[in-house]
């Protein structure tokens, strides 16, 4: 029953109570199954299972899917196909309307980004069309049990349901969307969490009195059936969002409104289809008629609807079978959800005879005249030898198909079974899900050539899908292959030229391919976009930096600060580059002669990384701290600087850095007029540091060393021979020698 089904009762058929029993089967199927009450069960039971057993889960309810939510579907097309009657009757449905998602389920297939779009249609009607069911159901019982709402009763019901929808649209809706598929307003926490707690309340209080009202006028038995269907409206669409409220874990759109709650929403929709075509068979005088022929035109028919399609388009015109099944299975709801609106209407008379127990009769169908079509399916469906071969040999061929596809879905479900994911890949090569999956498992095999060649293969399956390009992107810088991952890039930002991640990549790897002026064009582009992307600000700050052009570097290390600042939790394994940040922003303040700023923001440096325990950083920043209080003439300050960088670096690991480190420091002791040896035994220990590293480091070291030696003369031999000594000695000149400048 679809979310427009309405209970106003037909002017030629009063809904009155016939004396008959409210039941439809029996008491406990009826309460089970067509009013849910094994909601809390099974719920706990899918919980308990996704968690523990998933993957035996996931291969379970796929099978149940053949068994229940295909035929489910069916149901629905087969009361609206089966006669010329109900064809004619709702044609705009039959027809138009579905050539209509026939046309969307093709331009899905050649233009991805509808998919999306079609697919939180489905994800949000669907559970729309679930109220809309569970809301009938309860209507139809109470009138079958001679309770007759008043209208004040049942507008109370009506609205308490439609504001549990509300509220569990509005947890769908709440921050972004975990799936790319599903589109999200992305409202704010702060403002559907007050808005979640009064619908609830309102579901609860308007609910609540509405029922307590009818069981003041009725025994226990008859309002049983609808505070059954109240609770497990209550149990599909309040519960989840209290148990995201309470315990923080968010519930997914597609786990639950495609999940467990479509497999209790087909059984009950099976449960009350399949009374009224037995009720409906009976009054046209079909004595033939027998539920296991009508299940069995179900399971085959709800086969045909969703497996083949995929399969065809996949196999045939190569559209990746992942994306395919997705576009069928929501436009097939959509279809369902629009039919069945149209078809269940207790205001029909012809259904309000068969729900309520009206006394109306209604008149068979059968006499109406038939076209061709139909006359082809009463023969189809007729006990003509050709048409029982048709019957049986169609029935096979669905069968076999299906079999074929839960041995692709069990197989493709093996995430680390490497032979299970390469049968499902032969089975169908152009299935992306099954591709990325053989690629992982390729990857934990040590097979990296293989499993670049699934990722590619991903990729050209879909080539308008982003996850899919940059799976295949990355795997190419894995294996070492940047100038085709370089090019790879070239092809995303071609196709999504606004997305930052990719801009920030590509831009990452045109540096690495010496097209610098590039690299630093692409991070403009990705800060232009998203000013708060911060990695994209910290490396365009270092290649300004490289470039010479501190001012303009230091500025995107100001906006990297501000962002980590914003977000600390998104940020806290990134601390060895904040501390660097502050020291570059320090450096362009003292360069611009800012000194105070400059003074707080060395300080800050080395306070972080006291706080992180990192010796190198805190070292660097003490050096820069030391020159910085030189300008400023505090030269006590600058050799206490120094000298605790000094001792840092002795328990480090880095001689170069130390060494740096001592060339700097014998500069500042000579240009204090400090003792030359002490100068000397500064620099003699800086470049014993450096020796190990060639380079314009070593030659600075060594000529200023030089130097030094030269000034010292004949003393210098001394200096060499008890050089670590010296070296303590210049380490631990008291601040107090500082105070003043000093003849040598």
């Amino acid at each position: 029953m679809g979310s427009t089904l309405t209970t106003t009762p037909p002017r030629s058929a009063p809904a009155t109570f016939s004396g008959q029993s409210p039941w439809i089967y029996r008491p406990w199927i009826d309460l089970l199954v067509g009013c849910g009450a094994w909601s809390a069960p099974l719920l706990l039971l899918a919980f308990y299972a996704t968690i523990t057993y998933a993957r035996a889960w996931a291969v379970a309810f796929y099978f149940l899917a053949l068994l229940c939510n295909y035929p489910h579907f069916m149901a629905t097309v087969y009361r609206a196909y089966h006669t010329r009657t109900e064809f004619e009757k709702y044609r705009i449905f039959t027809v138009h309307i579905a050539l209509l998602l026939a046309l969307a389920g093709v331009v899905a297939h050649v233009w991805y980004p509808l998919l999306p779009w079609i697919f939180t249609l489905y994800i949000c009607w669907s559970p729309w069309h679930y109220t809309g069911q569970n809301f009938g159901l309860l209507m139809m019982f109470a009138r079958r049990s001679g309770l007759a709402p008043s209208s004040a009763e049942r507008n109370a019901i009506h609205l308490s349901f439609i504001a549990s929808f509300l509220l569990l649209m509005l947890s769908f809706h709440t921050g972004s969307s975990g799936d790319a598929l599903i589109l999200s307003l992305g409202l704010p926490a702060r403002v559907t969490l007050p808005a979640r707690a009064v619908l609830a309340l309102f579901f609860l209080g308007a609910g609540g009195w509405a029922l307590v009202s009818m069981s003041r006028r009725s025994s226990l038995l008859a309002i049983l059936a609808p505070l059954t269907l109240a609770v497990t409206q209550f149990l599909w669409f309040l519960l989840p969002a209290m148990i995201e409220l309470f315990s923080g874990h968010e519930v997914p759109q597609t786990r639950y409104s495609s999940g467990i709650l479509a497999v209790l929403h087909s059984a009950q929709y099976l449960w009350i289809t399949s009374y009224y075509q037995e009720r409906e068979a009976r009054e046209r005088g079909d004595v033939h008629w027998r539920f296991s022929r009508y299940l069995w035109t179900l399971i085959a028919g709800g086969i045909a609807l969703f497996i083949p399609g995929p399969w065809i388009a996949s196999r045939i015109f190569h559209a990746d079978f992942a994306a395919s099944f997705l576009t069928f299975t929501a436009l097939v709801n959509i279809h369902h959800f629009i039919l069945d609106g149209a078809l269940w209407k207790l205001r029909d008379s012809r259904v309000a005879a068969f729900l309520l127990n009206t006394k109306e009769r209604v008149q068979g169908s059968e006499a109406q005249e038939r076209g061709a079509l139909q006359s082809a399916a009463h023969w189809l469906t007729s006990s003509s030898p050709a048409a029982r071969g048709i019957r049986i040999g169609s029935v096979a061929l669905l069968l076999a198909w299906a079999t074929m596809d839960q041995l692709h879905f069990y197989w493709s479900s093996e995430a680390d079974s490497l032979p299970a994911l390469e049968r499902a890949a032969e089975l169908n090569p152009d299935d992306s899900s099954v591709q990325m999956r053989l690629a992982r498992a390729e990857t934990l095999a040590g097979k990296r050539d293989a499993s670049l060649a699934a990722l590619r293969r991903a990729a050209s399956i879909s080539p308008e899908t982003l996850p899919l390009q940059e799976a295949y992107a990355r795997g190419l810088i894995e294996a070492g292959r940047e100038a085709d991952a370089y090019v790879q890039y070239q092809k995303i930002l071609f196709r999504w030229p606004r997305n930052t991640d990719a801009l920030v990549n590509y831009a990452l790897l045109a540096q690495r391919q010496g097209h610098g002026d590039e690299a630093i064009d692409s991070w403009q582009r990705a800060i232009a976009i998203e000013p708060g992307q911060a990695n994209a600000q910290m490396y365009l700050a270092q290649a300004l930096d490289r470039r010479g052009e501190a001012q303009a570097a230091a500025r995107h290390y100001r906006a990297y600060l501000q962002i980590v600042a914003s977000h600390r939790d998104e940020h806290r394994r990134e601390t060895a580059t904040v501390i660097a940040a502050l020291v570059k922003v320090a450096d362009a303040d003292a360069a611009a002669n800012h000194q105070d700023e400059a003074f707080e923001g060395y300080n800050a440096a080395i306070q972080f990384a006291e706080k992180a325990n990192d010796k190198a950083l805190r070292s660097l920043a003490l050096v820069h701290l030391a020159d910085l209080e030189e300008k400023r003439q505090g030269m006590v300050a600058a050799a206490t600087a120094y000298q605790r960088a000094l001792a840092i670096d002795a328990s480090l690991s880095d001689p170069v850095s130390a060494g740096s480190d001592w060339f700097n420091y014998g500069q500042f002791l000579r240009r204090q007029h400090q003792p030359e040896r002490l100068v000397f035994a500064s620099l003699l220990r800086a470049q014993e540091l450096v020796n190990s590293s060639p380079g314009a480091e070593l030659a600075t070291i060594a000529e200023a060393r030089a130097e030094s030696e030269a000034r010292l003369g004949r003393e210098a031999g001394a200096v060499r021979r008890s050089s670590a000594a010296a070296a303590k000695e210049a380490l631990g000149l008291p601040v107090a020698s500082f105070s003043r400048p000093r003849d040598r």
